[in-house]
């Protein structure tokens, strides 16, 4: 829980809970959130601040990965407590002089918010007091095409994220829904998958019908192999 200035208390949101709904003014026009991703994915991730080393090395990876996003149905919805002008002239400057990685001239054309009233932080949890108190820490919310929290990530503001494990997680969450399984550690496209969840590994064949081979090693730990090309086929747009 979440204690304000005014002292009225608001409940962080939650996995598998409605995503907080709100309206916001972004650089690329005004958006209503989760309502207008509606049928999509959608990655909602907050930066402490603009002209900030960290986050431009971030903004630079996400805006590289847009296009890679967007095959997977997902959208990629920025924010930060900084005002619109200030999100247009650090967009522009990373556009413009910065390189990262071999990544340079690189626009970001995904939205982001301005939220210099908090409201939007505030409401998503994105401001931790023991990290910051006028900043977001660097959280990533995901959001089904439902519009359903399905995964929450919290990065303190020292922190660059992992972009090959957000990018990761979001094909194991649409492989888990399109194939009614779970993904064990590590788990990439072509790794086994767990048959999940099973009362008994007999229960677990008797749920697949025989059509799918599987390995029980226990009664509750249940594998089977879903081909690399088939989990990709069945998630990304080409």
């Amino acid at each position: 829980m979440e204690q304000n200035n005014e002292n009225k208390t608001t409940a962080m949101p939650r996995i598998g809970e409605k995503a907080p709904e709100f309206k916001a003014v972004t650089t690329q026009g005004e958006i209503h959130f989760p309502n207008d991703y509606s049928g999509q994915w959608v990655i909602l991730f907050s930066h402490p601040a603009d002209f900030t080393p960290v986050c431009t090395s971030e903004f630079i990876t996400f805006a590289s990965l847009e296009k890679k996003f967007a095959e997977a149905n997902c959208k990629l919805v920025g924010l930060s407590v900084d005002g619109l002008y200030s999100h247009i002239a650090w967009l522009r400057t990373i556009g413009e002089k910065i390189e990262y990685k071999g990544m340079k001239n690189v626009e970001v054309k995904f939205p982001l918010i301005e939220d210099i009233t908090m409201e939007v932080a505030k409401k998503y949890g994105m401001i931790q007091p023991g990290e910051a108190t006028t900043k977001a820490v660097r959280a990533v919310f995901y959001v089904d095409p439902k519009g359903i929290i399905r995964t929450i990530l919290y990065y303190p503001l020292s922190l660059g994220r992992n972009f090959d494990e957000i990018y990761r997680i979001l094909i194991a969450l649409q492989t888990a829904d399109a194939f009614n399984i779970a993904t064990p550690a590590d788990w990439r496209p072509g790794d086994d998958v767990i048959v999940s969840p099973a009362g008994s590994c007999g229960a677990a064949k008797s749920r697949m019908e025989g059509k799918e081979d599987m390995t029980c090693q226990e009664w509750f730990f249940c594998s089977k192999k879903i081909d690399k090309e088939k989990v990709l086929k069945t998630i990304l747009k080409k």
